[in-house]
């Protein structure tokens, strides 16, 4: 089979994975609260790439970095997945999944934002442009299908799903120059994480009171949307001489995600919902038009 063939069988598995993330997380959150799902999510995917690492004998490599090293993947752990996910969780257990996946998907717009203040780069008028397209996908999702009465009926939730747009974009613009293997530091990432989460999950909640139906939900997160998701599409990426031939494809997720949403959660899908993602797609679209792919991709 040719590489490129290869590379979009990975794409579509990953967006297949992806695209159940938003049912997993409602799932998961009927039987563990945020802090409980993030431990058993970020636990599966530590041990998870703890044992890749050791397959492609890597492990070692990790003696190698320096405490400034260690600095910036416990500076990183904490914005994703510590920050990033106890946030978007909780933003779960307050909003229909339909709602707060593609408020969630906003962040590469996010990231034009923030790109101006932190990297020093000026608002293109196409930028802004897609912000405002965004912007109005933003206020059609939120309506939650009522469009005339326009009264958000979560507003915290709301708030929250787009605040985790932030902690990625944030994570990305710290990361973006790290040239450590992506493997290894995704694995001291979570491991940093994994220590945060686990103190907050013992002040605010409570490792023992775990259940069956929880623990797979969280063991199912961190496979297919942490762990195995990520280094499928790593190899994706590989396989392909320029990532703009698939990367692209990463847009295909919420829309996959909804009809997941749709058969798992039996939530009715808002026209609304639809439209507004339609705009937050063509507003990314835009931004990314004439620009070398090189940014994270994420659901």
């Amino acid at each position: 089979m040719k590489p490129q063939n290869k590379a979009y069988i990975y794409a579509g598995l990953t967006i297949l994975f992806w695209g159940t993330s938003a049912s997993a997380f409602k799932i998961g959150l009927k039987y563990l609260d945020y802090f409980q799902l993030l431990f058993i999510a970020t636990l599966t995917t530590v041990v998870f790439l703890f044992v890749v690492l050791l397959y492609q004998k890597k492990l070692i490599l990790i003696k190698q970095f320096s405490i400034k090293d260690y600095s910036h993947s416990m500076l990183l752990g904490f914005l994703n997945p510590f920050l990033y996910y106890t946030v978007l969780f909780i933003a779960y257990s307050l909003l229909p999944a339909q709602v707060a996946q593609p408020l969630n998907f906003v962040w590469p717009i996010t990231l034009v934002l923030l790109s101006a203040p932190i990297l020093k780069q000026k608002l293109k008028l196409k930028s802004m442009v897609a912000l405002l397209l965004s912007f109005l996908g933003v206020i059609l999702i939120s309506s939650e299908g009522d469009i005339m009465n326009m009264k958000f009926s979560n507003p915290l939730g709301i708030s929250l799903a787009l605040g985790s747009s932030v902690a990625w974009a944030l994570f990305w613009l710290y990361n973006v120059k790290d040239s450590r293997d992506e493997i290894l530091r995704l694995f001291l990432n979570f491991t940093f994480a994994l220590l945060f989460i686990t103190i907050t999950t013992v002040i605010f909640s409570d490792i023992k009171t775990l259940n069956l139906e929880g623990l797979l939900a969280g063991i199912y997160i961190g496979l297919f949307e942490m762990g195995i998701t990520f280094v499928i599409w790593l190899k994706a990426l590989k396989l392909v001489g320029r990532t703009d031939k698939i990367s692209n494809l990463i847009y295909l997720t919420p829309f996959c995600s909804l009809i997941f949403i749709s058969i798992f959660l039996n939530e009715k899908i808002f026209l609304t919902t639809l439209f507004g993602l339609i705009l937050i797609v063509i507003g990314i679209v835009i931004q990314q038009v004439k620009k070398r792919n090189n940014e994270p991709s994420k659901h």
